[in-house]
């Protein structure tokens, strides 16, 4: 079996790095290449820079550059909002994005900027992950310095789509930064489970099953051209049914967004 090089960007976030660890984990399966903007960032992180390569995803030539050779790409980029100065007592927090930064330049032309390159540079398989919410316009994060973020998301998703390529897309319900392995993880379509949480449960899920699942989508072939959003069971309601069998798992979703 040979190597597959897979390029994942946005590899010094939370979850991008935990996808990027794990693929270096089988490195007789995966040659992991890291994208970021930041060098300080990554050598902070990871106390090394090697294996990463440096650029911005709205421009295409870095892009192109970094996916040479590839046989896959992973995207984990995303506008970030930040909180324009701490509220006054009684008031609410507001937000903004730094230039450049907003969810329309990142989460859709961003995102778009890297399909093109990646069908340009023969990349066989794109794991896009990004967040549910992307069918209700009122969604909070939505509202976040006004950037409707969640529905530029949506906008990229269906370009992906649209291109051709091999596709699977992870929308993530609120992310925890507790251990992964350790739950049930469910799908479904179209935010139907934020809409009615399944027994009432918490529509979130770690950040680490995130990754574990997008990792998984580059090895099982009933995650090809899906889409669908991913929550997990709590833990204490997981025993006996903690997910382990992904093809099962991948095989409830379907394609189309």
């Amino acid at each position: 079996m040979s190597i597959k090089k897979v390029l994942v960007t946005g590899a010094s976030g939370r979850t991008g790095s935990l996808v990027l660890e794990k693929l270096r984990q089988s490195p007789k399966e995966f040659e992991a290449v890291g994208f970021a903007r930041s060098p300080e960032k990554v050598q902070e992180q990871f106390s090394s820079t090697e294996g990463f390569i440096f650029g911005d995803i709205k421009d295409k030539t870095s892009l192109e550059g970094a996916l040479e050779g590839c046989t896959a790409l992973i995207i984990l980029t995303s506008a970030v909002p930040q909180m324009k100065a701490p509220p006054q007592p009684g008031e609410r927090p507001e937000f903004g994005f730094e230039p450049g930064g907003t969810p329309e330049e990142v989460d859709y032309r961003g995102q778009v900027n890297q399909i093109d390159a990646a069908k340009a540079a023969g990349v066989e398989r794109i794991v896009l992950v990004g967040s549910m919410g992307g069918t209700q316009e009122n969604h909070p994060l939505n509202k976040m310095g006004n950037g409707n973020i969640l529905l530029w998301k949506r906008k990229a998703e269906q370009y992906l789509i649209e291109s051709g390529l091999n596709y699977t897309i992870i929308r993530a319900g609120g992310l925890l930064d507790q251990p992964g392995g350790k739950r049930e993880l469910l799908v479904g379509k179209d935010d139907e489970m934020l809409e009615n949480p399944p027994n009432g449960i918490p529509t979130s899920i770690p950040r680490a099953d995130v990754a574990q699942t997008a990792v998984q989508a580059l090895r099982e072939p009933h995650a090809q051209n899906k889409a669908f959003d991913i929550i997990s069971k709590p833990e204490d309601a997981s025993e006996g049914q903690v997910t382990k069998d992904f093809a099962r798992l991948f095989a409830q979703a379907t394609s189309g967004l």
